[in-house]
């Protein structure tokens, strides 16, 4: 098992939910632990956003979940991370805080440079900026 952050798309109902994408590849429904927040910079890229890790930021609002470890191939595919290539998003390790427990999670922030001249989500919180915005 390993655990996850999740930002953006992945998160519970958005379109690439967590959850759906594990079903649709019949593996294990991935175990919500809880919210967390990892410093960084959010970015609107129109229908999905993108996460620069930054300690000056702000605190951007995720999800940790626990995950069989064959879902990780599952989240690269979406992401579209493949050995040897350097796209959008890129696969990292994170230590988030849960009521005191630290977890070490795979997440999958973008590439700095990509962001120039994208607007900034400047709560942090994908899911109500993208809803506000309908």
């Amino acid at each position: 098992m390993r655990y996850v952050f999740v930002y953006g798309t992945l998160r519970a109902g958005e379109v690439n939910d967590i959850g759906q994408a594990a079903a649709r590849s019949a593996l294990a429904m991935p175990k919500l632990v809880g919210e967390a927040s990892v410093r960084g910079r959010l970015f609107d890229f129109g229908n999905y956003p993108g996460f620069v890790p930054d300690d000056d930021g702000v605190h951007v609002k995720g999800d940790v979940y626990e995950i069989d470890e064959r879902l990780v191939a599952v989240l690269d595919q979406i992401e579209q991370v493949y050995p040897g290539d350097a796209g959008l998003f890129m696969q990292h390790e994170v230590t988030v805080d849960i009521d005191g427990a630290a977890f070490d999670c795979l997440y999958y922030p973008v590439q700095r440079h990509a962001v120039q001249g994208l607007p900034e989500i400047g709560s942090g919180d994908w899911v109500a900026y993208r809803r506000a915005r309908k």
